[in-house]
């Protein structure tokens, strides 16, 4: 599944087509594609894994879910889920959720948990993680209402750079600790999309995937971990687990 940094990448790539008409549009989605048809689009944003499609009174939603792509000027031989051709050239995506959400867009989102946006509010983040002081920190940073645009990998690669377990309970880890966990997710996420701009992320992994922890040359362990049972990489050695 492509994380924040990815569709960051996504939102830049397509801005030859703000303020174009689509000309021709079609699919193998379920939303009502005539709707978009001779529509110019006014803006592209991101909220977290989110894509949007800006428009007068609509914003089309498209999430990549685990296996989706899209291609600019050009396509796959599988036809398209939502395909649009402008004057100058086309978007094509694949393999993804395709919704429209009515209305001013700024009514369905909060951008303030965005961890990659402007308006991104550690302190809420905060606020939002005491009141959920029995969860394991694995499944809190993977919660999209409070970090939006986190993924597993700035998970793990998160819980590493901090010395902490992903079992670990919210209450019993410290507040310095806690407050550097929330920064890191806004941080590691924009070096994830320096990275991978430069085709090199997966050179800067410390934990994710990884067979042995850099800090103690120990193994690292592998685990399907919290309630979302997602693959954590970490060393039970310098990862402190609070509980």
């Amino acid at each position: 599944m492509p994380e924040g940094p990815s569709i960051v990448i996504l939102k830049e790539e397509v801005q030859q087509f703000t303020g174009q008409k689509i000309i021709s549009v079609s699919g193998n989605t379920h939303i009502d594609i005539s709707r978009l048809q001779d529509k110019t689009i006014l803006a592209f944003k991101t909220w977290g894994k989110h894509f949007l499609i800006c428009f007068d009174s609509f914003t089309v939603k498209i999430h990549m879910l685990m296996f989706g792509t899209y291609r600019i000027n050009e396509r796959k031989v599988s036809k398209p889920r939502l395909s649009l051709v402008f004057e100058n050239g086309e978007l094509n995506f694949y393999t993804c959720s395709v919704k429209i959400l009515e209305g001013d867009i700024n009514s369905h989102y909060d951008w303030s948990v965005d961890v990659m946006n402007e308006n991104w509010n550690p302190k809420k983040a905060q606020e939002s993680i005491e009141k959920m002081p029995q969860k394991m920190i694995c499944d809190i940073i993977l919660d999209q209402d409070i970090f939006s645009g986190v993924g597993n990998i700035i998970k793990n690669e998160v819980l590493y750079r901090c010395y902490v377990h992903p079992e670990s309970i919210v209450e019993k880890i410290p507040p310095h600790i806690k407050s550097q966990l929330i920064a890191e997710c806004s941080t590691y996420s924009f070096e994830f999309l320096y990275w991978k701009k430069k085709f090199e992320l997966k050179k800067h992994w410390e934990a994710y995937t990884k067979n042995i922890c850099l800090r103690c040359n120990l193994p690292f362990q592998k685990k399907q971990t919290g309630e979302r049972k997602r693959r954590s990489f970490f060393c039970t050695n310098c990862q402190q687990l609070y509980i």
